[in-house]
């Protein structure tokens, strides 16, 4: 794997030094992290190096913290998609999952995908669609434009990888979907596929918003509400 590092911001809530402590503590056993500064103020915890956002998020919420990723790369680097399931009979939430897209350099983009709820132990292949168009789910998100790669989920239906590919430059993939499905050479599709758009996402020191001007809601509230949808 080359050799990458990545820096990436995510909001923490923080009210003293011990909880500076325990948060730097908990990313300091994190392979793959190479800096932590943490914002005390603002709370912000400004993570550098070649460890995941999904495995930075998962260590922050080990110390019983919540986290949100408020930017990663550089401007114009990054994008997001979330992974939602247009099976007509589904008695979960329709969110199953979320893509992380960063530039890692002039010629290469980090993957990470994060999926839950899915079928038990098996193994899914994500890959970037030449459409936008879900409103049929991955059946009219258009031919196949790139595949990325595979996750395999445990007994719970939940799985992490973080892919590194070569030319799949981002502003080429904003506006495209993303479909993670059972076929291996991504060109039949099941129900139980999920798909979304793939949209641009903010480089670091791009979001200072901690409240949203439509809603009025705090991005902790915002955070209550992704989660109730299925998206952790």
């Amino acid at each position: 794997m080359m050799s990458i590092s990545l820096k990436t911001v995510f909001a923490v809530p923080l009210h003293c030094k011990d909880c500076v402590e325990d948060v730097t503590s908990a990313l300091n056993k994190v392979d793959g992290i190479e800096t932590v500064d943490v914002d005390l103020s603002k709370q912000l915890v400004s993570v550098e190096g070649s460890a995941a956002p999904s495995s930075i998020v998962r260590a922050i919420q080990g110390t019983g913290r919540d986290a949100i990723v408020r930017g990663s790369g550089e401007p114009n680097s990054s994008a997001v998609c979330i992974l939602e399931t247009h099976e007509p009979a589904h008695n979960a939430a329709p969110v199953r999952g979320l893509a992380r897209l960063v530039k890692a350099s002039p010629s290469s983009t980090l993957v990470d995908l994060t999926l839950s709820g899915m079928r038990p132990r098996m193994t899914y292949f994500a890959s970037i669609r030449a459409g936008g168009d879900i409103s049929r789910g991955p059946l009219s998100a258009g031919g196949l434009y790139k595949s990325i790669g595979s996750v395999t989920v445990d007994e719970h239906g939940s799985g992490q990888a973080f892919i590194i590919k070569d030319n799949l430059p981002i502003w080429e993939l904003i506006g495209r979907s993303m479909v993670v499905g059972l076929d291996k050479d991504c060109k039949k599709m099941f129900l139980e596929d999920v798909v979304g758009v793939i949209a641009r996402s903010a480089g670091v020191w791009e979001n200072e918003k901690t409240v949203c001007s439509c809603s009025g809601k705090t991005i902790w509230e915002e955070r209550k509400d992704v989660v109730s949808k299925g998206m952790a």
